[in-house]
């Protein structure tokens, strides 16, 4: 329908243009929006308050014009001027029906878009610490990430999902040491524990794994433990990968899966790092001071200089960050995008600089970030804040366990990244219209159990007689259905680029409380076989909508509940 107002208007506007109304240069961008109330129509632009200027008018005289100059339409009913100058239209039932028709004839890509011309996009998300269980925020980012990723595949990118093992570095010195510590029969409670050790079970699972010489497989290595209590490296390639495979077992949990893993430590390995530090001091960017290495991110809008080596060896970890972003533009991403917790902000200015330093000809706004705040997890309204397992915070296979796959992702992709959110364990249990997963999921399974009842009841649903008398679906609540399902590939689109999978959630609980207040206040199975099969057949549109828009997220669409 918007396709059809906006080709009503450019031709309107081009009559104008002939008749010396408008200026023949004017090209503005016109915007249609659906309107909130009804009594305005079904959908309005402000083009007439846009071009008023130019064209030497009122907006309101300007609007009569861009009417009057409007080609017929059978697909519009009624143009009307509201307010200053806003032009309202009104859709013809019938023809706004025929989104009906196109849901059921695309099936699975309807709201599928080509805008992404199969650009090469790499999303990073999660990229945890192997030094224990994924918490509650890994779970969000790989939530949002792994949305992002379904996102951008269903607007026509080509999506690589990477996930980065910083493998090196004090936390794993730390995670070594506890495990050691471990071995050796220490608790976490000895005056000879390490005192940045990891105090969690898991690291008593990790030490008798080690002992007993299992072996176990994570990403592309398989390491089996020597049981040497003595041998400190051996220990740590085993932490490492043990808490790698368990990440692993956490997110195929969460039905997130990655395509590429980077270790952090390849990038020392490979001498990428030494070979970043080089380009830098040899463009001049960086100087020497009180024994450290410094790299002037304030030629690049950073508010101070930083540190890359430190006064007693070793790099900072913003500097490992800068080769692994410029590996990532050798490897032909020109579009980068990193899920990361809000406490990753500051480092974004520096990993850009670093990479504008390089002069490899790197964009000044690479890499994207997304950045998502801090969950807390509740329970009967008190704060869940501590694991058995982790022994400090709440993993992402506690909430799973808990409250399911379904709920737990959606919970926490349903708010803005930008959002602090609150994740009510109860709530998410509930199987109430106050749980906005179960009220999704249940507009779906409710269309199946119409077209269920149909069955038993000996008149079976007729997709072909529904769709031959779509002019029949003359209610308002069908029309608002009608057009909140049109809603759905521009919705599509905007969410891919603005990069906010969180919209798909918002507009399917709208799209699932609209249903859901029809159904209730519209009988569906009527004895007039014409009126049910259209009815159920606006009921199996809803139906396709709600489990493309479910499937973006990776909630599943259940059929009973």
């Amino acid at each position: 329908m918007k396709e059809t107002i906006l080709a009503l208007l450019t031709a309107a506007l081009d009559a104008l243009k002939e008749r010396g109304t408008l200026p023949a240069d004017v090209a503005p961008d016109i915007k249609i929006e659906a309107t909130k109330d009804k009594a305005h129509g079904d959908y309005a632009t402000n083009l007439a308050l846009m071009l008023s200027k130019p064209a030497g008018l009122k907006p309101r005289e300007l609007a009569q014009a861009l009417i009057d100059a409007l080609p017929e339409s059978q697909a519009i009913s009624q143009v009307d001027i509201a307010g200053p100058g806003f032009i309202n239209f009104f859709a013809n039932t019938e023809a706004a029906a025929e989104i009906i028709r196109t849901v059921l004839d695309e099936g699975e890509r309807f709201g599928h878009n080509t805008q992404g011309n199969d650009e090469a996009v790499q999303v990073e998300f999660v990229s945890a610490n192997p030094t224990g269980p994924l918490h509650v925020g890994h779970g969000r980012g790989a939530a949002i990430g792994d949305s992002l990723c379904r996102l951008l595949a269903v607007n026509g990118y080509n999506v690589t999902r990477e996930f980065y093992y910083n493998d090196a570095g004090a936390q794993i010195d730390n995670l070594a040491l506890s495990v050691a510590a471990r071995v050796k029969g220490l608790e976490p409670s000895d005056p000879a524990w390490p005192q940045d050790g990891y105090r969690g079970e898991y690291i008593k699972d990790v030490a008798r794994a080690y002992l007993n010489g299992e072996t176990v497989k994570a990403g592309d290595r398989e390491t089996t433990a020597k049981g040497d209590r003595d041998d400190i490296q051996a220990i740590r390639e085993f932490a490492v990968a043990y808490l790698r495979r368990e990440q692993d077992l956490d997110l195929r949990a969460f039905g997130v899966e990655f395509d590429v893993y980077f270790l952090e430590s390849s990038l020392y390995r490979d001498g990428k790092v030494e070979a970043t530090v080089e380009r830098l001091i040899d463009n001049g960017y960086t100087y020497e001071s009180d024994g450290a290495l410094w790299l002037k991110t304030t030629e690049f809008g950073d508010d101070k200089d930083r540190v890359m080596r430190k006064r007693e060896g070793g790099y900072t970890y913003f500097l490992p960050d800068v080769a692994y972003h410029h590996d990532k533009w050798n490897r032909g991403f020109k579009t980068v995008i990193n899920e990361q917790g809000a406490d990753h902000h500051s480092t974004i200015t520096r990993v850009r600089a670093g990479l504008q330093a390089l002069e490899t000809g790197i964009p000044e706004g690479f890499p994207e970030y997304v950045l998502h705040q801090m969950v807390l997890v509740t329970r009967s309204g008190v704060e869940v804040k501590i694991s058995k397992r982790a022994g400090s915070y709440v993993t992402l296979r506690d909430l799973i366990d808990e409250v399911g796959r379904d709920a737990t992702r959606y919970f926490l992709i349903a708010r803005a990244a930008t959002s602090q959110m609150t994740f009510d364990i109860d709530l998410a249990r509930s199987q109430t219209n106050d749980n906005p997963v179960y009220y999704i999921q249940y507009a779906h399974a409710r269309v199946c159990s119409v077209l269920r009842k149909a069955e038993r009841e000996g008149v079976p649903f007729d997709q072909a007689r529904g769709l031959a008398q779509l002019s029949l679906l003359t209610e308002e609540r069908e029309k608002d259905l009608m057009n909140r399902l049109a809603a759905y590939p521009e919705l599509i689109a905007r969410a891919a680029r603005a990069r906010e999978p969180y919209q798909v959630a918002q507009y399917l609980q709208e799209l699932a409380g609209e249903f859901h207040s029809y159904y209730n206040a519209v009988k569906v199975m009527v004895e007039d076989d014409a009126l049910r099969d259209a009815r159920l057949t606006l009921g199996v549109a809803v139906r396709q909508v709600l489990a493309n828009g479910l499937g973006i997220l990776g909630v599943s669409a259940p059929e009973e509940m």
